[in-house]
């Protein structure tokens, strides 16, 4: 994937109004800690316009980044450069116990919102670590995403923490901790390496085309 540019169009905060965008959306949701903000970085091929912190649940707002890009096979010699838009989501990190329960419901509301209210949501990325069998909250994430009519699509992260050899065993651990439908999508990814990154790239670009 090129990317051309990239923008935070739009912040909305738990009274902002929802952008009635007309690209296609895909959208991110994690736990706090589960590296959100590295993974929409690699995407858009930006070191640190999602800002990462070292403090858990700093993205509290739902971010809209609108990015233009092709795939390196849409030109030929006969064809020009077919640049697309689309927006990547960065919905607010769960799980993170600072927050407060008011906090957090409210999040939830706003989520939620989004989730009903959207008319070009193509898709919900439901990223866990991939070290560790998914917590109560990923769980209950997986299960609300579902309830709202989405079957996430599950990014394991921090693939390089574990060893080539622990791969198949950690994705049947995630696959079967959050019982997840027949079929679903399961990509390791490393932010640090960005193995599985072209992989995302792609399934980004067969939902845009839809």
């Amino acid at each position: 994937m090129i990317i051309k540019d990239v923008e935070l169009e739009t912040v909305c905060g738990i009274t902002s109004i929802l952008p009635e965008n007309s690209s296609t959306e895909v959208a991110f949701a994690g736990k706090s800690n589960v590296g959100k903000s590295s993974l929409i970085n690699a995407i858009l091929n930006r070191k640190a316009l999602a800002r990462t912190s070292a403090q858990p649940g700093k993205t509290q707002t739902i971010n809209f980044y609108k990015m233009t890009y092709r795939m390196e096979d849409d030109v030929t010699e006969e064809t020009k450069p077919q640049w697309k838009d689309m927006y990547c989501v960065d919905l607010p990190g769960y799980g993170f116990a600072k927050v407060s329960k008011e906090t957090q419901e409210k999040w939830g509301n706003m989520i939620e919102s989004y989730l009903n209210k959207s008319r070009v949501l193509k898709a919900v990325f439901l990223l866990v670590d991939i070290r560790h069998e998914p917590s109560a909250n990923d769980k209950n994430m997986y299960k609300w995403i579902v309830h709202n009519g989405y079957d996430p699509i599950i990014i394991a992260t921090k693939l390089d923490k574990i060893t080539r050899n622990q791969v198949p065993k950690h994705v049947k651990m995630i696959r079967t901790g959050l019982d997840v439908k027949k079929g679903t999508t399961i990509i390791p990814f490393s932010a640090t390496t960005k193995q599985g990154r072209d992989e995302i790239w792609k399934l980004l670009d067969e939902l845009n085309c839809q």
